[in-house]
């Protein structure tokens, strides 16, 4: 499987001619040229980072084979679509081509006890790549990739070294990064991986660039 990582949250997997688009969010500039290519679109939650209503509402009207999956609130936004907008819950699973996702569910880290805490699930793709959404979601098996967010008003460093000592992934691949620097990065993956406190070395993808999982 192929993994390109875009800015923030959105992350493509491809693999024998199906496309998947996870969280194409309004921070990625590509987010509609990547939904209107797309096989099926894989939403987390609802915030606009995570979720470009109006490219993924493009990418639909554009493409009729397009689905797209995502918790009620998603599916309450961009309206039904003649079913291919379709909600997830936990433990649910379904199959885009020939990918195989399963559905973790909690909500969204605290922000703030002011900010009302919404859905969030994340998605386990083959067995092989977990993406969290904006939580520190432990899904209680094995994940060879795990996709780190490293940034947000709701992230802190000492929660991230425990969240990635309990997944205890084989590889490590950063998103959520767009309100950190380049330094800010770097120093950030230090501290997660393994010359600091955590165990698996973070891997810093360009946006655009893609390694094979």
């Amino acid at each position: 499987m192929q993994l390109t990582k875009y800015n923030h949250a959105a992350v493509v997997l491809e693999q024998d001619g199906t496309t998947l688009v996870l969280d194409p969010g309004a921070f990625t500039p590509e987010a509609a040229d990547l939904v209107r290519s797309a096989t099926a679109v894989l939403v987390t939650h609802e915030h606009p980072d995570h979720l470009d209503v109006d490219a993924v509402r493009a990418g639909l009207d554009a493409n009729p084979d397009l689905v797209v999956h995502g918790p009620r609130p998603v599916v309450d936004q961009l309206g039904d679509h003649d079913g291919r907008v379709r909600a997830v819950e936990a433990g649910g699973t379904f199959s885009v081509g020939g990918f195989d996702i399963r559905v973790f569910s909690e909500q969204h880290a605290v922000i703030h006890p002011d900010i009302p805490v919404i859905p969030n699930v994340g998605y386990l793709v083959d067995d092989a790549v977990f993406h969290p959404g904006d939580a520190y979601l432990v899904p209680g098996v094995p994940v060879p990739t795990l996709l780190l967010p490293t940034s947000g008003p709701w992230t802190h460093t000492a929660e991230a070294v425990d969240y990635v000592r309990e997944v205890q992934p084989e590889r490590i691949v950063q998103i959520h990064e767009a309100m950190l620097s380049e330094l800010g990065q770097q120093s950030t993956a230090r501290f997660l991986g393994p010359d600091v406190l955590g165990t698996v070395p973070v891997t810093i993808l360009a946006p655009g660039e893609s390694i094979t999982v």
